[in-house]
């Protein structure tokens, strides 16, 4: 049985860990192949020789446009399309009271989760439309950007922004059959939420431990929770979804499990 990814080709910042990481190893599994874009070159390199020849690194700083719009196109050059592309790169940025935050550290968080989200929509949309095959982009976002009180002001702001521009881009992206959806996902055991919450980026295990205790679901969350939701997006599955933005958080957001206080859920930002 082909794979809900069979012959098509994605681009994923962000790929070298995480929730890029998953991602692009689910679209090799399910039969794709997939450009890694990522500004760690080490670790960037080894996901993609993991992968074989379904995969390709391309160092990428989403801050800088030229960077983004290599690595969509060495999805055409290497392959002549791209269908799929997850823009995920991201940084916790800028923390602490509003009103003593220095805007030029809010202005280089806004850089990453903003600017260069925009700048992927922009070089994925720029080649799919350019291939002719439609597709469909997935931006992450975030609870912070659904709810109050989950993440630091710029992060939350960000965040929001994501959502919005999934929306705008799938209103002038459809007649491309180019969908665009954003992803919220709530606490994910990753390295960046491993440092925010021991002090730890690499015990990650120990963040999952103490998630799977604040979760409504009481289990812990997985970056293949992320993952599959992308994967379902891209799919045929998906193929009729645009505009939407879809919030994995185990129904937090919703007020599922409200005994867990607000401490121990704010700051705890999924990437």
């Amino acid at each position: 049985m082909a794979g809900r990814f069979e012959g098509k080709v994605a681009l994923v910042t962000g790929g070298a860990s995480g929730l890029g990481e998953e991602t692009a190893r689910l679209a090799v599994a399910e039969g794709g192949k997939v450009v890694i874009a990522d500004y760690g070159v080490e670790r960037g390199e080894a996901v993609a020789k993991s992968l074989g020849d379904k995969a390709i690194f391309v160092k990428c700083d989403v801050t800088i446009e030229s960077d983004i719009a290599a690595a969509a196109d060495a999805a055409i050059a290497k392959w002549g399309r791209l269908d799929g592309c997850f823009a995920n790169a991201g940084i916790v940025g800028i923390s602490g009271p509003i009103a003593a935050t220095p805007l030029e550290d809010f202005d280089k968080t806004m850089a990453v989760l903003v600017r260069g989200v925009f700048a992927t929509y922009k070089h994925a949309s720029r080649v799919m439309i350019a291939a002719g095959n439609g597709g469909c982009i997935v931006g992450t976002a975030s609870v912070a950007g659904v709810m109050g009180g989950l993440g630091p002001h710029a992060y939350a702001m960000a965040k929001a922004g994501v959502i919005g521009l999934a929306r705008s881009a799938a209103s002038e992206l459809a007649g491309h059959r180019i969908r665009s959806n954003s992803i919220a996902p709530g606490s994910i055991p990753t390295g960046m939420t491993a440092h925010v919450i021991t002090g730890n980026p690499d015990d990650v295990e120990k963040a999952a431990e103490r998630m799977a205790t604040m979760s409504p679901l009481k289990r812990a969350p997985h970056a293949s929770d992320i993952a599959e939701t992308v994967m379902f997006l891209w799919s045929d599955g998906g193929s009729y979804i645009t505009g939407q933005n879809i919030t994995v958080d185990a129904g937090l957001t919703m007020g599922a499990g409200m005994s867990a206080t607000w401490n121990d859920v704010r700051m705890v930002v999924a990437r």
